[in-house]
């Protein structure tokens, strides 16, 4: 069956697109051409007539890609595990105030609303079950689009968007390499705990580099290559001894809610894939894509994080010696969070 033939198979049973589509018109392009996408009936369509179809309101954007040399294409794999282990969870979870208090519990999702402009466009690449694009989507002005591999984690972010009301978001099944984005069209790209999962992260980087509008902002979080030990250590204890190793994982132990647990060691785990980075790893990336380094969750230089930090003023990245420093802390705590750290970058003009 040719891509066409494929599209129309899934619009034939597709809800109508939510209206939103419409007013990202300015936005969204056909992965394949890079030609403006327009909604037409039940799917998109680009200006050479390619039409991409839709599975319950959520346009299929997906295209395969050939990874570059040197590199394994993870994607099936990848989209397999996530197809049966959506993560994360909407486990407590049931209102748009109960999102507010849990995005507010991190500090992250809390400043990151606080200070995107109203008016941003932002794009979440690898949303998940989009508990971050539903947040910022609150927002009456942005237009905030989430895009992932896996339908059915995109069917649970769009049943939380569509029960309570949100019209500001949107998602879209897609494929990271191919981002389905005009260039310089982004105010804001957030990639948390994703491109660690694909064959080809700094590959993956670039292309959401080009979607980014001058001066816009990028966020990569990325598992550090220090700070990722305590879990694989942990993972090696599991496959010998089992279950009772869970208690050392503090997120395992402290949880009663027997779906969080499930998902967090799923992710954590049992990840078909994954590889670490460096902060020097970022650094070199955001050189060569033309994106200078703003600041990072720690901070590279190893100063403190403040409650009310401001996310998008323009840090020193310190030393060299500094930024290894800062990772061995991270391992010395335990490798928190999986090890997750979080680099900040703007678009140069």
């Amino acid at each position: 069956m040719s891509q066409d033939a494929a599209g129309d198979a899934h619009a034939a049973g597709a809800k109508a697109l939510p209206k939103i589509f419409h007013d990202l018109a300015d936005v969204l392009a056909c992965p394949e051409s890079g030609l403006p996408l327009t909604v037409e009936g039940d799917g998109l369509v680009a200006g050479n007539g390619r039409r991409y179809g839709a599975t319950d309101g959520i346009p299929n954007l997906f295209v395969l890609t050939t990874p570059a040399e040197g590199h394994v294409d993870v994607t099936e794999m990848v989209k397999r595990f996530y197809e049966e282990t959506p993560f994360p969870d909407y486990d407590d979870v049931d209102s748009r105030e109960s999102l507010r208090r849990k995005a507010g519990r991190g500090v992250f999702a809390a400043l990151l609303d606080a200070q995107l402009p109203q008016n941003a466009v932002v794009f979440e690449a690898g949303c998940g079950t989009g508990q971050l694009t539903n947040f910022l989507g609150m927002s009456p002005h942005r237009k905030v689009i989430g895009g992932d591999i896996c339908l059915n984690s995109l069917r649970r972010a769009k049943e939380f968007r569509d029960r309570y009301g949100l019209r500001n978001n949107a998602f879209v099944q897609m494929n990271l390499f191919r981002p389905p984005l005009r260039d310089a069209s982004c105010d804001l790209i957030v990639s948390n705990g994703v491109l660690h999962h694909t064959g080809d992260p700094e590959g993956g980087f670039a292309a959401l580099a080009k979607k980014l509008k001058p001066g816009g902002i990028v966020m990569i979080g990325l598992y550090n290559s220090y700070a990722r030990l305590p879990t694989l250590w942990r993972r090696r204890l599991l496959e010998q001894f089992g279950a009772p190793i869970q208690v050392l994982d503090r997120r395992l132990a402290g949880s009663d809610n027997a779906d969080r647990r499930r998902a967090w060691f799923m992710d954590q785990y049992r990840h078909p894939h994954e590889s670490k980075h460096s902060m020097d790893d970022v650094l070199r990336w955001f050189a060569e894509n033309h994106v200078e380094f703003l600041s990072g969750i720690p901070h590279p230089d190893g100063s403190p994080f403040a409650g009310n930090e401001q996310l998008f003023a323009p840090r020193s990245p310190g030393s060299s010696l500094a930024r290894v420093s800062t990772q061995l802390g991270m391992l010395l705590a335990g490798g928190a969070d999986g090890g997750l750290f979080i680099m900040i970058g703007r678009r140069r003009g």
